[in-house]
């Protein structure tokens, strides 16, 4: 039969509007529906805003190193809604370049939510519905609340964040994972009494041991108040802002709370069911490694069908789709050894298995760790001890986990990524020459084996 389209995407977030673009490069008529800004969660309330508000933060801290270095910094104060209206013009101007790349590669966009009414037919909020051969989902996450909290609809979530009235002088911030992390870091620089709550303990659950223990005594140096093994009971609205209740007996007072308890996949409303796409438990939509669904004529890429929730590992999963139906190259993204960063303060880099890991799936391992203070911080008398950690195959000395919280750790798991998964060993590591004085030659001096 003949259809209005070849492929018609759901989501115009970062997995969906490259898929899109790259399948109308090879010649496919391909349409787009997005009921909200196009760009997604990483450029409208995720990644792009979040490291504006992490250089921003890092400002402060710079301000306050810099007298080790001779410099008299003076009176200074912090404009947030001269920093928010910056940042929200850029969103704007990369939300443009989405757009301008899907017309581009010819791309029809459709300012509507889109809802499946068959395995071919998408139905839009505009009132009017089209076919296509193959459907895309790429609808992404969503910030977590907690709808059975007496009071929470007090409480903001991370998609609300960036356009906060003004800056708090006190904000609680639920969570422990990186989101939350991330924020307590940035708030608290910014001069904001900062208090974390989270329900276990340490901080960053599913990251190395070393780097949980780590990250979270430096939040507490920071100043962070951090509030373990407790969760909210109920939330005030009073006079003067919010009072949150815990299990724990506590009673913290805020301007401002933020729930940074996790992102769940978009799914609700999406007609999955009358198409007959099977979901998991928690509403992600379960694909094989190829992004299929088990309709044939439906894909899934990115957030929305939780497998690794990045950005980068959504547009790998919507180009190899492209590639695979439209370009004539079968491809499929490598979910193994994928290099990420926390921007906490200090950051965290990190590839790999974390020593539970590997000890789990290979029993005898070699760790080699180190900490130390950095060369800039010996001046200033500022920052945070670095932590380097390698995981390493006792068989066979191959890098199984690179882990690295301190300056740049960000930039520098980027290119020790391209080694782990090259499969590297330890002595690859030894046998390469130093830069120095750098934070990363560390990673190629560690001879003694901490384990």
């Amino acid at each position: 039969m003949g259809y209005d389209f070849d492929l018609f995407t759901v989501g115009a977030g970062s997995g969906g509007t490259r898929a899109s673009r790259i399948a109308g490069q090879y010649g496919a008529r391909v349409g787009i529906a997005e009921a909200d800004r196009t760009g997604g969660t990483c450029v409208i309330r995720g990644c792009i805003p979040k490291k504006y508000m992490v250089y921003a933060a890092d400002f402060a801290r710079s301000f306050e190193a810099a007298a080790g270095f001779g410099w008299e910094v003076g009176e200074r104060t912090f404009d947030w809604l001269t920093f928010r209206d910056r940042m929200h013009a850029e969103i704007d101007r990369l939300s443009g370049l989405y757009v301008k790349g899907l017309a581009g590669a010819g791309v029809t966009q459709f300012a509507a939510h889109a809802s499946l009414l068959d395995p071919h037919t998408v139905q839009l909020s505009t009132g009017e519905a089209v076919t296509a051969e193959r459907i895309l989902i790429a609808t992404g996450g969503q910030a977590w609340r907690p709808l059975d909290l007496p009071g929470q609809e007090s409480a903001l979530t991370s998609d609300d964040i960036f356009h906060l009235p003004e800056l708090p002088r006190r904000i609680v911030i639920a969570g422990g994972g990186y989101i939350a992390v991330e924020f307590a870091g940035v708030f608290a620089a910014l001069g904001v009494e900062t208090t974390l709550i989270y329900r276990g303990s340490p901080v960053l659950n599913g990251f190395d041991a070393d780097v949980r223990s780590h990250v979270q005594k430096a939040l507490e140096r920071d100043g962070v108040r951090v509030v373990l093994n407790d969760v909210f009971t109920a939330l005030e609205r009073t006079a003067s802002g919010i009072r949150c209740h815990t299990r724990g007996g506590e009673v913290l007072n805020a301007d401002q709370v933020l729930f940074a308890i996790g992102r769940v996949p978009k799914t609700a409303g999406l007609g999955l069911e009358a198409a007959g796409v099977e979901t998991t438990e928690n509403g992600a939509i379960k694909v094989d490694g190829w992004s299929r669904t088990n309709v044939p004529s439906v894909w899934a890429v990115g957030d929305v069908t939780n497998r690794i929730n990045l950005t980068p590992v959504a547009i790998r999963e919507g180009h190899a789709f492209a590639d695979t139906e439209f370009g004539g190259r079968p491809s499929r993204f490598d979910h193994a050894d994928v290099a990420t960063a926390v921007f906490s303060s200090p950051p965290i880099g990190t590839v790999g298995l974390t020593e539970a890991q590997a000890r789990e799936q290979f029993g005898d391992v070699h760790i080699y760790r180190t900490t130390f203070r950095p060369m800039k911080d010996r001046l200033s008398g500022k920052g945070e001890e670095v932590l380097m950690k390698l995981v390493v195959r006792a068989s066979d000395e191959r890098i199984l986990g690179c882990h690295i919280v301190g300056p740049d750790a960000p930039e520098m798991i980027q290119a020790v990524g391209i080694a782990v998964l090259m499969g590297a060993t330890k002595a690859d590591f030894d046998r390469t020459c130093a830069v120095h004085p750098t934070l990363a030659e560390e990673l190629v001096l560690m001879r003694t084996r901490a384990i």
